[in-house]
């Protein structure tokens, strides 16, 4: 039977989650996503973070398509063989840095901006740098944010089936 190598195109299912078991992304399309008691959008995109999704990732091996760890994963896996891989936190998103947290008084806010916890905003910063940061607190004073990716400080674990070599 052939096995993926460097180089290939394969067909792919991909299931991420959390130490806590928590499904952070999915390319299984579940029972639960088809009769909408998945509580994600209409769409059911797995950018929602519900684990819907419309089905396997095709990914071209060596391209850096996706963590480095998965592609050596895949190598050597058969059709329909499944395993398993962790990514430390480190090599994943990072480790959380508190540093990437910080609390601006609204004074410095346009005065139509109004946040609300949980809200992803893309804010320009010196050299006009744009970077992605989650609203984490609001009061009358100020707002914090937090640029650390949402997945900061997070061990990953993927199981892989390598559905097809393409």
């Amino acid at each position: 039977m052939a096995q993926a190598k460097q180089g290939d195109k394969v067909r792919i299912d991909l299931v991420g989650t959390l130490d806590d078991g928590t499904v952070f992304q999915s390319t299984e399309v579940s029972d639960a996503c088809d009769d909408d008691s998945c509580g994600c959008d209409d769409d059911h995109s797995a950018d929602e973070g519900c684990g819907c999704a419309s089905g396997p990732l095709d990914v071209q091996l060596g391209a850096g398509e996706i963590f480095p760890q998965i592609e050596e994963a895949l190598i050597g896996m058969a059709p329909g063989e499944t395993r398993s891989v962790t990514i430390a936190a480190a090599d994943a998103f990072g480790e959380y840095d508190d540093d990437n947290v910080v609390t601006i008084p609204r004074t410095q806010l346009p005065d139509d901006l109004r946040p609300e916890v949980g809200e992803e905003l893309v804010l320009t910063g010196e050299d006009d740098e744009h970077f992605g940061v989650t609203v984490v607190e609001v009061n009358a004073e100020s707002v914090t944010f937090d640029s650390n990716h949402p997945l900061a400080g997070e061990d990953l674990t993927f199981s892989i089936t390598l559905r097809e070599i393409v």
